[in-house]
């Protein structure tokens, strides 16, 4: 008669079951702290297991629902001071940028001024031309017999 070793193979599932559960808390409180976007499939990802388990745990499940829902900052992730721009430095910018506006409408109105001058010249030639009824026959040149 064989021995009853099935206490063994409970002990095995018990601890991987316990590893996967790890793994999975570990890499929902990674996402958390990173800031990643909480989802169940980003987090069966991250955490190497299938998305079925995590559906079969209520506990994890409603925590990554929760991480889903929560609100977000509206701008991202700080940036460092050193890194912030100035309020005289965006000054700045918005000047620049309306100061290239305004020599770019003012080239805009150049330019419409140039080509309504150059189309009413083009039509003024076109007026000026005599208007045939009949077009011109075309006057072959003669070929040489050698």
């Amino acid at each position: 008669m064989r021995a009853d070793n099935i206490h063994h193979l409970t002990e095995a599932a018990r601890r991987r079951g316990q590893t996967t559960r790890h793994r999975a808390v570990a890499a929902l409180r990674r996402m958390e702290t990173s800031g990643l976007p909480v989802t169940i499939d980003a987090l069966a990802r991250e955490a190497g297991v299938s998305r079925s388990w995590i559906y079969s745990q209520p506990d994890l499940r409603a925590e990554a629902t929760r991480l889903r829902d929560r609100p977000r900052p509206a701008t991202g992730r700080a940036v460092p001071e050193r890194q912030r721009a100035s309020d005289a430095s965006l000054l700045r910018r918005v000047e620049v940028a309306t100061q290239r506006i305004h020599d770019l409408e003012t080239d805009n109105k150049r330019l419409r001024a140039a080509l309504a001058e150059a189309l009413g010249e083009q039509r003024a030639a076109h007026a000026r031309r005599p208007q045939r009824d009949t077009p011109r026959p075309r006057v072959s040149s003669p070929t040489r017999t050698s």
